[in-house]
């Protein structure tokens, strides 16, 4: 495709507001080729042609005289290949918005027309269109009225017709279509004088109209006439905002010739969205009222209009719109102050070619944008969608989804709490399963004490002594009676009976809660069964505590029962305390050595109060030393074995214990659980058609945008 130049005014080229490059040429025509509406065609934007053409083309519009003859050529010539080339970009916008694709969040190229009340927005309007909009005092357009022009050049009668309420469609006539406006109006805002946000579709395709698209909103107005709600404002600034604020919106400012620009509300309004200006257009209305400084005021932009200012004159009273063009033309020619003003300022036609102009740039700036965002919006919808669960319509799908969930709540329980694998909770320390159970035990084998428990007031040996006078038989003397020993060994035992059990409640406690939110996780689309899910896992963890507990009694009775052990350490243990026997008895025999004696195993210990029975005194240490050192066995005993069953339990649950459980809750009492599956969800089904709906809708829209980036590619390569 060959370049053509774009032809700005010189006034934004100082100002550095030169259009976008669009993949099409953009050319000025000759002022007199577009008289609109008319029975010409109108020029807008000249896309490729061939080099001949071009050249041509650009001889007529060099010619400062612009004949009659060479303006139809032209216009005919950049009409036909602005059909080509531009009208498909701006139908593929026009269907993206009548597919609704922005309540996907998707923003497309808008031209927002907004103005306080009366500043002559729908003259403007009516002008572009050739058509009569509601008139009446107070606001005319009372919800969003979106006008698609488009041109015919072979329709002998206009075709009109109103699209609202969800596809509705009404047929009507340039007589007619301020009455059916009204009509649809009074339907969708009521026929008093409210507003609504649900906007309106006007449809106009008539020859020698400008190819637009164009959201009229209602007028802006601070003070609510009778039948009006007193938020009336608010509730409009909020319609306003919301068609303004995205990036992709042109605004079309309506001013007024006879106010002060800074002081009018849509500049105010505007400026909070488009500080710069780079996205607003001024149209000044009402010219012929307030010509004094008119141009001093377009010229300075006192109020930042990046995309400059457009004059125009309405059409007044009973005039047709074409006696309004010519007297348009004759006062922005003959008056001596409205003369002055650049003639690329002035005009319904230079308006209408303006925002063609702008319309196509912006279209083709934001085009990939939006194909984009309608791939990303389509893959993560089609994700989520993947992801819900799948319809099931039957017992057997039920069953077959109901495997698949324990499967799943069994794969993540393996990992956080037998592999200790936790990548699915990264950031949550309470799912890193082995660990919380591995810093449990590790407290609990602190809380057992490492040594004989004693009563803090009980002198050295008394309570081994008194043991022995209790257990004393007619034996031998100097005779160690077994049962003195187990008498003993059971009472220390006794004081330590609960701290197992304390850990075994306190590891089922946490394992209950893991399960319960893993399998409240994996269930969240059957909502109906987690009641039955979390009653199994109740009923799985009260067996399993039952089981530690009668697992901690028999370690406590098998400790309690003999006093055995393999380990070697207790012989050990027990030479090495013996090893102060000897100095231990000869504190205790002789009164004039010190009564502290530094005892292994015991540390510092007084012996006075044991002088004078010398002969229990050493069989109580003896007694003594054998419980120290098999108390260490009786430690590791209930610490390995309880962590050991407890790391058991946990396997079985995950293994087996936990799908065996939820498959009587579930699938017992002839499916009756998981039947309840094939109750719709609340949320669910809902969402499931939300998705599916949105996702052929982005598919819908996805098409559209693909023939026309096709057309264009297609251009590229001529």
């Amino acid at each position: 495709m060959h370049r053509s130049q774009t032809f700005p005014s010189s006034r934004f080229i100082k100002r550095g507001i030169c259009p976008v490059r669009f993949p099409v040429c953009i050319s000025q025509p000759a002022r007199s080729s577009l008289v609109i509406p008319s029975s010409q065609s109108h020029p807008a934007l000249a896309p490729s042609m061939s080099k001949k053409k071009s050249k041509n083309l650009q001889m007529v519009l060099s010619d400062g005289n612009g004949a009659a003859a060479a303006s139809v050529v032209t216009g005919s010539a950049i009409a036909a290949s602005y059909n080509d080339q531009i009208r498909p970009l701006l139908d593929a916008v026009d269907r993206l918005r009548h597919l609704k694709v922005t309540q996907e969040g998707i923003q497309l190229p808008t031209i927002v027309v907004v103005g306080d009340q009366s500043s002559g927005k729908s003259s403007v309007l009516e002008s572009l269109a050739g058509i009569s909009l509601p008139r009446g005092q107070g606001i005319c357009t009372r919800v969003p009225l979106v006008m698609r022009l488009q041109d015919d050049p072979s329709a002998d009668s206009p075709v009109l017709q109103l699209e609202y309420s969800n596809g509705r469609a009404v047929a009507t006539t340039e007589a007619k279509v301020a009455d059916a406006i009204n009509a649809a109006t009074a339907e969708i805002a009521g026929s008093g004088k409210g507003i609504s946000d649900a906007p309106i579709t006007l449809v106009v395709r008539k020859r020698g109209v400008p190819d637009l698209t164009l959201v009229d909103l209602p007028g802006i107005t601070r003070v609510p006439v009778q039948g009006q709600p007193d938020d009336i404002y608010d509730q409009i600034a909020r319609i306003i905002k919301e068609y303004i604020a995205p990036k992709e919106s042109i605004i079309l400012n309506v001013l007024t010739a006879t106010v002060d620009f800074p002081t009018c509300e849509s500049i105010r309004m505007s400026q909070q969205v488009d500080r710069t200006g780079e996205r607003t257009l001024a149209v000044v209305t009402k010219v012929d009222k307030a010509p004094e400084g008119l141009l001093e005021k377009v010229t300075m932009d006192d109020v930042n209009i990046g995309l400059g200012y457009v004059c125009v004159r309405n059409r007044i009273g009973e005039e047709t719109y074409d006696q309004a063009r010519v007297e348009e033309e004759k006062l922005f020619k003959y008056h001596p102050l409205l003369s002055k003003i650049d003639k690329d300022m002035v005009g319904i036609p230079v308006l209408a070619q303006r925002l063609m102009q702008i319309q196509a740039t912006i279209i083709a700036k934001c085009l990939p944008d939006i194909v984009r965002q309608i791939n990303d919006r389509l893959s993560r919808n089609s994700t989520e969608l993947e992801q819900m669960p799948p319809d099931v319509t039957s017992v057997a799908d039920a069953v077959k989804e109901f495997i698949r969930i324990v499967k799943q709540v069994c794969g993540s329980l393996e990992k956080i709490l037998v592999r200790g694998e936790f990548d699915d909770f990264p950031d949550d320390g309470h799912f890193h399963g082995t660990a919380r159970v591995a810093e449990m035990l590790n407290r609990y084998a602190k809380k057992l004490p490492a040594d004989v428990p004693r009563r803090a007031n009980d002198l050295f040996l008394m309570e081994e002594i008194r043991v022995l006078e209790e257990t004393k038989g007619i034996n031998l003397p100097n005779f160690l009676p077994r049962s003195a020993f187990l008498v003993l060994l059971k009472k220390k035992v006794d004081t330590v009976t609960q701290i197992p059990h304390e850990l075994a409640n306190q590891v089922w406690e946490y394992v209950e809660d893991l399960v319960l939110k893993i399998v409240q996780q994996h269930t969240d689309n059957f909502p109906q069964v987690q009641s039955s899910c979390r009653r199994a896992v109740q009923i799985l963890m009260e067996k399993a505590r039952a089981r530690s507990a009668q697992h901690v009694k028999e370690l406590i009775e098998m400790e309690q029962v003999a006093d055995y052990t393999s380990n070697p350490d207790y012989m050990k243990t027990w030479y090495e305390i013996m090893e102060g026997h000897d100095s231990f008895m000869e504190a205790v025999a002789d009164g004039s050595k010190p009564a502290i004696v530094n005892l292994a195993g015991f540390g510092e210990v007084d012996v006075s109060h044991l002088r004078g029975k010398a002969d229990i005194a050493g069989q109580a240490f003896d007694l003594s030393a054998r419980l120290t050192a098999y108390w260490k066995s009786i430690v590791l005993r209930l610490v390995d074995g309880l962590a050991l069953h407890v790391l058991l339990g946990v396997k079985r649950l995950v293994e087996s214990d936990l799908e065996a459980e939820l498959a009587n809750e579930l699938l017992g009492n002839k499916l009756a659980g998981v039947e309840r599956m094939l109750l719709p969800s609340p949320g669910t089904a809902p969402k499931r058609e939300r998705i599916k709906k949105s996702i052929e809708l982005l598919r819908q829209s996805k098409e559209v945008v693909a023939n026309i980036m096709d057309r264009i590619s297609a251009a590229g390569e001529v």
